[in-house]
């Protein structure tokens, strides 16, 4: 999945949306005035960040050498994926 990928697929969730409240570096997505994912769309490589329930979030640590602890984020909740190809789209991750 590319980043134009991922932010469609973002804005294709029931009530999603697209917001920059740390300036318009930083893509927000949010459903239901919570946050889900971010992503810095001129930093390369490119990567998102996504909440995450803990115990999955360290499973997929653990399988996948591209999704790391939450950069500049809470640890225990989210992870950074690099989206280098090397994730399949569908992991199983939740973004409730």
């Amino acid at each position: 999945m590319n980043l134009a990928d991922f932010c469609e697929y973002c804005l294709s969730l029931p009530g999603a949306e697209e917001i920059t409240p740390f300036g318009p570096e930083v893509l927000v997505y949010k459903v239901g005035g919570k946050m889900f994912a971010l992503t810095s769309p001129d930093e390369l490589p490119h990567s998102v960040n996504l909440k995450c329930e803990p115990e999955r979030a360290v499973e997929l640590r653990d399988r996948y050498e591209d999704i790391t602890p939450g950069y500049h984020m809470n640890k225990r909740h989210w992870n950074t994926i690099l989206l280098r190809g090397k994730v399949p789209s569908k992991t199983g991750a939740r973004t409730d």
